[in-house]
């Protein structure tokens, strides 16, 4: 290929300034007749830039450590070009470019190591990850595509095209375009961090990227409670009518309620959780699903009369069945009290209020079911006994 022309030029867009007051340095390669433009992802202050130059005037710290990283973007450039001149091939602005900066066929790009991290995830999920930190990097991977997507107009982005406003301007786009809470923006922050953490480690990166940025602060609420009379209305009613895993489910949510469990290990346990003491008292072990530790609980008469409701003759033992526990049923001296209080306090931090008059520390049936994880949850679709 025969080269007429070839050009760098840098120029700075003063129309893009930023808070600071600095303006980022843009280029224009010229290879014969076909230009392309590209960003050098620097930034100075407008009054020292040379024009003519394509540098910055004097020997200040911001000159002479922008005009270092100008020489060493302009040496990669030239040494693209001197790349694809070897091949003996035909090629435009937009091949010297993509050649510096990486095609996306050849350079890790953002979704692209997030897909490579998926998989990774899915890969251990059973063993050193929760079942429920996959949907978390989905969820982050699809709106990071839709924000690239609708931002970019492209379906991908290279490391290098990544600023410091990337992550400002994401945040906005989830909170105002797609209407979601602070606590999930904030997962979805976190994670894209990581990612970029990853890219740095890796050396996909030779900067580290959103390193300094504050999430946005975690709102503390208080545990929300269920009534004494709500929480007996749930318990006491005849689902006639209903589908069948109505009752299921309603009685998974009341054991929860009386071992103190989450839903998503009430799901997983087993007749081989089940144990007795020396005593003869029936104990609930198993392994949380959150963090993997190990809980002990000592069965209440209801939990009990629900595991017997549900097992086999040949495999249940004869339990009694008293509804008022005694000292020595309780696994706990604070839970043992309260019972008797008329609160159940969780091993995951939540609050079971029976006899709370106040109105915020009432819940509905329906924020039951989503703290145990049957309602509203898309691992669980259709199992909703709260549904009308």
């Amino acid at each position: 290929m025969k080269v007429e022309k070839f050009k760098v030029l840098l120029y700075l867009k003063k129309s893009g300034l930023d808070k600071s007051g600095k303006a980022p340095i843009m280029g224009r390669i010229t290879v014969n007749r076909t230009m392309a433009q590209f960003s050098c992802k620097l930034s100075c202050t407008p009054e020292l830039w040379n024009p003519r130059e394509s540098r910055l005037n004097g020997k200040s710290k911001e000159a002479v450590e922008v005009n270092a990283k100008i020489d060493r973007l302009l040496l990669a450039v030239n040494s693209a070009f001197d790349s694809l001149l070897e091949r003996k091939t035909d090629f435009d602005a937009t091949a010297v470019k993509e050649a510096f900066q990486g095609s996306k066929d050849t350079q890790m790009t953002l979704l692209k190591l997030f897909d490579r991290h998926i998989e990774e995830i899915r890969a251990r999920v059973g063993i050193d990850v929760s079942h429920r930190t996959l949907p978390n990097y989905l969820y982050t991977r699809n709106r990071l595509a839709d924000f690239v997507s609708s931002r970019f107009k492209v379906s991908d982005l290279a490391f290098c095209q990544l600023n410091e406003q990337f992550i400002r301007e994401f945040q906005e786009f989830v909170v105002i375009e797609k209407g979601l809470g602070i606590q999930t923006v904030r997962h979805y922050l976190a994670i894209l961090k990581k990612i970029c953490r990853i890219t740095f480690k890796e050396g996909y990166s030779d900067k580290y990227y959103f390193e300094h940025y504050k999430l946005p602060k975690q709102k503390e609420t208080a545990p929300r409670a269920l009534s004494k009379e709500d929480f007996e209305k749930i318990r006491d009613i005849e689902l006639t009518g209903c589908r069948p895993e109505h009752p299921i489910v309603r009685d998974m949510f009341l054991f929860a309620c009386y071992a103190g469990t989450s839903y998503v290990d009430v799901v997983t346990i087993t007749l081989d959780n089940l144990s007795r003491d020396d005593n003869g008292a029936l104990w609930l072990k198993y392994r949380r699903g959150k963090n993997g530790q190990l809980s002990r609980v000592k069965l209440l008469p209801e939990a009990v009369a629900l595991i017997e409701k549900y097992c086999d003759d040949n495999k249940a033992d004869s339990v009694s069945r008293n509804s008022v526990p005694s000292p020595e049923m309780v696994s706990d001296e604070h839970q043992y009290e309260s019972w008797y209080q008329g609160t159940f306090v969780l091993p995951h931090g939540a609050a079971l209020v029976l006899d709370s008059h106040d109105p915020r520390k009432r819940r509905t049936y329906r924020d039951c079911q989503q703290d145990a994880g049957a309602c509203g949850y898309k691992d669980h679709p259709g199992v909703c006994p709260c549904n009308p």
